[in-house]
């Protein structure tokens, strides 16, 4: 027994010693690895820093504020469509049939109302002169007559009764020519046309009834056109309409006359203003959306027809303030959002931040920043590529 508690002890004994010894020997290996990860990660994000001038700030686009609350109103996202405004857009036809003698303009041309589009020949328009010639000629005839009475009912050679006639004649003459008139300038041809040589045969000009552009084009010289079939398109693209629809949850927070911002693939920089001026009173059994309908103004003719779109919906700001800072303050590094912060306004360290709502280009930060502290507003993505040029130069 004395032998064998004697074996136990000098197991026990090395077993001791040997993990001391590996204690003492980690120890004495890994403890400078140790301290150099913590005193990497020591300040925001273990990522080195960015230093810049204030002068190459300036020169790049780089601006520092100090972060403060704001208060910040909801917003609803929601995709759409571009479309011609339909209360601007008119279907150019003739008003009677004819054979299409000239065109004057092309598709994608700029027209403005009552600009001549193309010119007919037509045989009612021939038909039309020929009743307001001789409606003039009756006229003419009936004064000349009218007049020849009125002289012998003076002499006392003709009855009174004569001149009552005489003139009933000549108003009723007068009448016609007046609807003749009427008929000729609903078929677009003014008196003043038929004065001249070109009262033999006036062709039947065709006008635009808008500003506008022209957006389609069917007249073909040699053709014949008549009303039923359009020969040009006009749209006037000054203002355009945005389609979307609205969740129906979201239907309480939107009405009419609210204002709304489109954006649009073509260009990111830029925000178009609008304003909702048509809610559909009915909901899409399939989608459970409300179609809505946002004008835009487009003077520049930005946009265009068929374009896809983000309509954002600004909602009231009723909440408390919060610290929020540009969305384009926010970077990605490394899959996490970072802004960057600066003590002296010169040195940029990366700083991991939680975010919240977003709302009119603004977005809130839960953590990762407090009030007053001074961040790049504009110029992150700057610094960010900046940053990652030094690390690579390092490697």
């Amino acid at each position: 027994m004395n032998i064998k508690g004697i074996i136990i002890g000098l197991i026990l004994a090395v077993a001791l010693g040997c993990g001391f010894l590996y204690r003492f020997t980690h120890l004495k290996s890994g403890g400078g690895k140790q301290t150099e990860k913590t005193q990497g990660q020591k300040g925001d994000k273990g990522q080195g820093g960015v230093k810049m001038t204030v002068e190459v700030q300036r020169q790049n686009g780089v601006i520092v504020a100090r972060a403060k609350k704001e208060r910040l109103g909801g917003v609803i996202r929601a995709t759409g469509k571009v479309e011609a405004n339909a209360d601007r857009i008119a279907h150019v036809s003739p008003r009677i049939p004819g054979k299409i003698v000239a065109v004057s303009v092309s598709l994608g041309d700029q027209v403005s109302a009552g600009q001549v589009l193309a010119t007919l020949d037509s045989v009612e328009l021939g038909e039309a002169l020929n009743r307001y010639h001789q409606s003039n000629t009756k006229l003419a005839l009936a004064r000349s007559n009218m007049e020849r009475i009125k002289n012998l009912v003076e002499k006392k050679i003709a009855a009174r009764k004569d001149i009552m006639q005489a003139e009933t004649d000549f108003r009723t003459a007068e009448t016609e020519l007046h609807t003749d008139e009427e008929r000729l300038s609903l078929l677009g041809i003014s008196i003043a046309d038929l004065k001249g040589a070109n009262h033999i045969k006036p062709l039947l000009p065709v006008r635009s009834p808008i500003d506008g552009i022209i957006t389609e084009k069917h007249a073909i010289v040699g053709e014949l056109s008549d009303p039923t079939k359009s020969i040009y398109t006009v749209a006037d693209l000054s203002s355009v309409w945005v389609l979307t629809d609205i969740n129906e949850k979201d239907l309480a927070k939107v009405m009419k006359g609210q204002d709304s911002t489109v954006k649009v693939g073509a260009f990111p920089d830029r925000s178009f203003e609008g304003k909702i001026t048509y809610i559909a009173d009915l909901v899409d059994e399939a989608t459970r959306t409300v179609r809505a309908r946002v004008d835009v103004k487009n003077l520049d003719r930005a946009l265009k027809p068929e374009m896809f779109a983000t309509v954002e919906l600004t909602l009231p700001a009723t909440a408390s303030p919060v610290l929020a800072i540009p969305e384009e303050a926010v970077q990605e590094l490394e899959g996490k959002k970072v802004i960057f912060v600066t003590e002296n306004e010169e040195e940029f360290i990366p700083r991991e931040v939680r975010l919240g709502e977003i709302s009119g280009g603004m977005i809130e930060v839960v953590d990762g920043l407090v009030e007053d502290q001074s961040y790049a507003v504009k110029g992150s993505f700057l610094l960010k590529s900046e940053m990652k040029k030094a690390e690579l130069g390092e490697e």
